[in-house]
């Protein structure tokens, strides 16, 4: 069969890859407004800085070491492809019955936007309190080791794909990003947060978010791009694209009320922030599971997450790790429950569902490598830039404020 341009999946997967740049821009605002006026800038240059990095090192050796030649099912050749040469194919062969086919290039935009946003979700874990070149250094260095080896792994055809050795139990389920993104993330801001340490005064002062409004317009960015994050994973405008986005739509809007019952029953009150932030725990928790429920059961998934999610926050505090804005308890918690109760929810071979408990099992087992592979990798990256460059700013532009001391600016002129 000829090989022909599927113009309209073509079309699909640019939009759907251009909605998932606009999320990190979104988790900007998100994550600014929940942190201090005198630190806003810097959260939000944060964000900026995972596009500019992430966005250069994707093309030279990200592609290639996420979908190129494979190395032991853990890592693909960074030279296989490098700079989208070598054996780089510029075809992607959609259907090999029709022969249809959408340029590859789109494809390297589409996962471009994921690696970038991943990395620029651990930044919300240390707010207020690291060096700017430090933080552009990690960004690097945990993209090439832990993000592009992993997105392997679960998507290239390595050890936790449906080509991997534990699809001989049920093939691993990961529709969007759960481990690769969510868990490998709120991993690795745990690991920072206890590495680097709390910001001078927490937990005793009060670190409270300066600008709600901006946190909604910002969860509001992140749910519309979630679309192009789902919707686009399906590579294809189809019935499981739209599936994928009805599931989003029930998933986060059942996680909003789990978060603010959750909030209800515990505080007395019902929050914006709580709104928000159970917003972007049903985003987390249904991106593994997006074509794998159904939208009643997305319901049931994101009413859980809401809730984990909503109760986790406060274990910092108990614990004494400061993970500044909820990367942990949002990303890591929620990730956890989308990737594990697909084994349960899934229409296809769930728990629930008469599948038995294969599935389940294999979706503890890709969750706790992803733990550990997150860990280990942002443990060794940590500690040796802690070693060399330093992540701490001093105490006294701590206190005056990061974005005047690192950036030379302030957010709100004549606002200290």
């Amino acid at each position: 069969m000829e090989p022909f341009l599927d113009t309209g999946v073509t079309a699909w997967m640019l939009v759907s890859a251009s909605f998932v740049l606009l999320m990190t821009p979104g988790l900007a605002l998100f994550y600014g407004g929940m942190t201090r006026s005198k630190s806003v800038l810097n959260m939000m240059m944060m964000c900026f800085g995972a596009i500019a990095v992430v966005g250069c090192i994707y093309v030279l050796w990200g592609w290639s070491m996420s979908y190129g030649a494979s190395i032991g099912g853990i890592v693909g050749n960074p030279f296989d492809q490098f700079g989208l040469g070598g054996s780089f194919d510029p075809i992607s062969i959609l259907n090999e019955e029709t022969g249809a086919y959408m340029p590859t290039m789109v494809d390297v935009g589409f996962q471009a936007t994921f690696a970038i946003i991943t990395v620029a979700l651990i930044a919300g874990s240390i707010a207020d309190r690291v060096k700017y070149a430090t933080w552009l250094v990690f960004a690097g260095l945990w993209a090439t080791l832990s993000y592009f080896p992993m997105s392997h792994m679960v998507w290239g055809g390595g050890l936790l794909s449906g080509d991997g050795p534990f699809a001989s139990i049920a093939e691993p389920v990961d529709f969007a990003g759960g481990t690769v993104v969510h868990i490998n993330a709120g991993v690795a801001g745990l690991v920072l947060a206890l590495v680097i340490g709390k910001r001078k005064g927490w937990p005793g002062e009060a670190f409270k978010p300066h600008n709600l409004p901006l946190v909604m317009l910002g969860a509001a960015l992140l749910w519309f791009g979630w679309f192009g994050f789902n919707g686009g994973s399906a590579y294809g405008a189809d019935e499981t694209a739209g599936l994928a986005w009805v599931n989003t739509t029930t998933a986060t809007a059942g996680a909003i009320l789990g978060w603010l019952l959750t909030e209800k029953l515990k505080y007395g009150k019902a929050t914006s922030l709580g709104a928000a932030s159970g917003v972007v725990a049903g985003l987390v928790a249904i991106t593994p599971a997006a074509g794998a429920l159904t939208p009643v059961t997305s319901i049931v998934l994101g009413l859980v997450a809401g809730g984990a999610s909503a109760l986790a926050v406060s274990l910092k505090t108990k614990l004494g790790f400061d993970d500044s804005l909820d990367v942990v308890g949002v990303h890591l918690v929620s990730g956890l429950v989308g990737t594990v109760l697909i084994g349960v929810l899934a229409a296809d071979g769930g728990l629930f569902t008469g599948g038995g408990v294969n599935l389940l099992l294999v979706q503890i087992i890709i969750a706790v490598i992803a733990i550990v592979w997150s860990g280990v990798i942002t443990l060794v990256i940590a500690l040796a830039l802690k070693a060399t460059m330093g992540w701490r700013i001093p105490d006294e532009d701590e206190v005056t404020g990061i974005d005047q001391t690192v950036h030379a600016e302030r957010a709100y002129e004549g606002i200290s």
